[in-house]
């Protein structure tokens, strides 16, 4: 499709560009959701809950992702008004250049992702860019430290997942002896378990606590 004449005038080609930025932003705003804050984290964990739960597609996955980008949204708040007040603003009343403001927007993602990511996932990163030492957070490539923090956030995330499996499993493994004991092979043992899971869960608040656990882990 040829470009429009118009949008190759100079006194055009400054809004002209700052459109094509804008559509390129937002169509990276879902990888930049996902990788780049808290969501990673927090869907794996509720995933691995259901799963642990056994209750198949319930919550279904619309309410499991729209909880989990509420708990973003929640989370980064903070970093995304520094953002703002730092980047966005300045740029806008133009006492900063594009260049400058990126710069001033990548810091607090920067200090948000350092304080969740593990010291031997960014060292893997950093060597493969032949960087031995950092004094500062400033002299981390934000590229190193991006695949390092989502790789941090997937072990964490297993982590946490391993621990809601256990009590589960210990129901799970109860109820097969049980009716292993009685003889009552032919009796699915999920049929029994799943009421006892969902009680369990129930009776120590489950959600609230797996939510509040989730929420203290981002505030170390």
């Amino acid at each position: 499709m040829p470009i429009p004449p118009e949008l190759l005038r100079p006194e055009t080609a400054p809004t002209a560009v700052q459109f094509l930025l804008l559509i390129t932003v937002l169509s990276l705003a879902p990888a930049i959701v996902i990788l780049m804050t808290s969501f990673t984290r927090i869907v794996v964990v509720f995933a691995l809950l259901r799963n642990a739960l056994a209750t198949q597609q319930v919550p279904p996955n619309q309410v499991l992702i729209g909880l989990a980008l509420l708990l973003t949204v929640f989370i980064m708040e903070p970093t995304v008004q520094e953002v703002y007040r730092t980047a966005y603003v300045p740029y806008v009343e133009g006492r900063i250049t594009t260049e400058e403001a990126i710069r001033a927007a990548e810091k607090p993602l920067k200090e948000f992702m350092a304080k969740s990511t593990r010291q031997k996932d960014l060292a893997l990163f950093l060597e493969r860019r032949g960087i031995t030492a950092v004094r500062s957070l400033d002299e981390i490539p934000f590229f190193a430290l991006l695949p390092a923090y989502v790789l941090s956030e997937l072990t964490t995330a297993f982590q946490m997942g391993f621990l809601l499996y256990l009590p589960f499993l210990l129901i799970d493994l109860l109820v097969a002896s049980v009716l292993m004991g009685m003889g009552m092979l032919m009796l699915p043992p999920v049929m029994i378990s799943l009421p006892l899971k969902l009680l369990l869960f129930l009776s120590v608040d489950g959600w609230n606590l797996v939510v509040a656990t989730l929420l203290r882990s981002f505030s170390g």
